[in-house]
């Protein structure tokens, strides 16, 4: 997720994969409003409080646990579950009538009653905004929103789009209080009228402070009486000071490898705090600009593919942080399958990146710059594609180099194609294949690589789109990657875990890190 491009600020926390917990213990006890409260650090900020403007991790952790959507992802699950909708379903056999009825009684934190008004509010205010850093950019495929009576919202779209329940359990579906928001503009007043489980009580540069929500009436159930987020600002020492100090019960997003590394050395006996490791669906890859005058050759983007060592990138750059990744479709989710390990194998091959040179009637080393950006897509990013220039250097067969440049450069130069390598990474807004891949390839793909197949745009995107079974789905999303494997537009690097520090007398940790990307400050608990 991000902005209006869809990639996202986020700093990878890094760890050891080594020795890691899998988790703080499940331990039983009071819940509810009479546990303690939970004080979290995180390097991220929140960029937005009003749903309609933000489309970053932090302002969706802040959407997820403030304001509810009809469906919602229940821990460690990618399937969409009823959360302000009592039931939700497709009414018409072409996914393009999508009909929800709301649960009894549902109420905002204000008092005010939650009803079908309100749902059709939210949607049409944040599609009618269309904020360039708001998530209107995700339902492109919504044509209208009805309202047959006060628990009915009925949601008729332009084109089938079987994702549109991922769409709306996501932070993109938060619902507001119409009485409570403009319609024309967005609340910049750092405030919050929502319906989920907490309450935002303040919110400023340093901190944002939740309480729970006593109208709050959905599958939540919250084992403490508030968060207190504090922010750090990408200041990766002070928030391991504040950690070590008990300032913070909980360090999530941010800590370098390197204080991971001490902290796991000092044992938690000395410590006093664990290291939790979760799933996660972000992604990175290189991107080939398909109309470059050497990037735009099949057999030096095969040579790259051949002799590209993800192993030793994960060992030596990132720590074991992340896993090697071989599809577009990350693995954890539907239709993932590994078209890059079967097409150009694990194992860096000379012999055959030299042969696809050849097959170009290329002889002489191959002149290339790869493209950075310092740290949109993680700390480690320039490190990584130095260590990716030495491979390639190390094989003879190319001279490369490494150029990084601030971000707001970055965008503009891919814009206007002059690069032709260059990196990006990803979140998902949702768990589903069809986030990893119309956005990449779809009509007006985000990549900015000028790559086009048309059977992946005209038959392959648009089937997958319209099938409610998203298990039927696995074939073509598979064609689609070994297409994309083929043709190599781009090329897969690795796939993130997701860490936090936590103290040890703090539990629930390990329901919040999977790949739904949901942060669920309902499930912390101090013991």
């Amino acid at each position: 997720m991000n902005m209006r491009t869809h990639w996202p600020v986020l700093p990878l926390v890094a760890g050891l994969a080594s020795g890691l917990l899998t988790g703080c213990g499940t331990e039983s006890g009071e819940s509810g409003a009479d546990g303690n409260s939970v004080v979290v650090g995180m390097s991220d900020d929140v960029l937005a409080t009003d749903p309609a403007s933000g489309y970053d991790p932090g302002s969706w952790l802040l959407f997820n646990n403030v304001f509810q959507s009809l469906l919602s992802f229940p821990k460690g699950a990618t399937e969409p579950q009823p959360e302000a909708a009592e039931e939700c379903s497709f009414s018409d056999a072409g996914a393009t009538v999508y009909k929800c009825t709301l649960k009894a009684g549902l109420k905002f934190s204000n008092g005010d009653e939650l009803t079908a008004a309100d749902v059709k509010f939210s949607f049409d205010r944040m599609l009618k905004i269309d904020d360039p850093d708001g998530p209107a950019v995700m339902f492109s495929t919504l044509d209208k929103v009805e309202t047959p009576d006060e628990r009915t919202v009925v949601f008729r779209l332009n084109t089938p789009d079987a994702t549109f329940p991922s769409k709306i359990a996501s932070g993109a579906g938060s619902i507001v209080d119409e009485d409570a928001y403009d319609a024309d503009g967005l609340r910049e007043d750092g405030e919050a009228v929502g319906s989920g489980p907490y309450k935002l009580d303040a919110f400023n540069d340093d901190e944002a402070v939740f309480t729970v929500n006593e109208n709050y009436k959905g599958t939540a159930e919250v084992e403490n009486s508030g968060v207190t987020l504090k922010f750090f600002r990408g200041d990766q020492q002070r928030l391991k000071r504040a950690l070590l100090a008990d300032d913070v019960d909980i360090a999530y997003r941010g800590l370098s490898a390197g204080d991971i590394a001490d902290i796991e050395k000092a044992g938690t006996d000395s410590s006093g705090v664990e290291i939790v490791e979760g799933s996660s669906a972000e992604v990175q890859h290189l991107v080939f600009n398909m109309d470059d005058p050497v990037a735009g050759q099949l057999g030096v983007r095969k040579a790259i593919a051949y002799l590209l060592d993800r192993d030793a990138l994960i060992r030596d750059v990132h720590e074991g942080t992340a896993t090697p990744l071989y599809s577009i479709i990350p693995a954890g989710i539907g239709g993932h399958n590994t078209a890059f390990f079967d097409t150009y194998g694990a194992r860096p091959s000379r012999a055959k990146a030299a042969a696809a040179l050849q097959s170009e009637g290329i002889t002489g080393k191959v002149r290339l710059t790869l493209w950075s950006t310092p740290s949109r897509y993680g700390p480690a990013t320039d490190q990584q594609l130095k260590a990716i220039a030495k491979q390639l250097n190390d094989s003879g067969l190319f001279q490369a180099d490494v150029r990084s440049v601030a971000f707001d450069q970055y965008e503009k130069d891919i814009a206007k194609g002059r690069y032709g390598v260059y990196v990006k990474g990803w979140v998902p807004d949702y768990p589903d294949a069809d986030n990893f891949t119309a956005p990449f390839f779809g009509k007006g793909n985000v990549l900015g690589n000028n790559y086009e197949n048309r059977r992946i745009t005209n038959t392959l995107i648009p089937s997958t789109a319209a099938e409610s079974d998203r298990a039927a789905t696995d074939d073509a999303f598979g064609q689609l990657q070994d297409i994309v494997a083929e043709e190599l537009p781009i090329l897969p690097v690795w796939q993130g875990k997701q860490y936090a520090v936590v103290h040890e007398n703090v539990y629930g940790l390990e329901y919040c890190l999977d790949a739904s990307t949901v942060f669920r400050f309902w499930e912390l608990k101090k013991g």
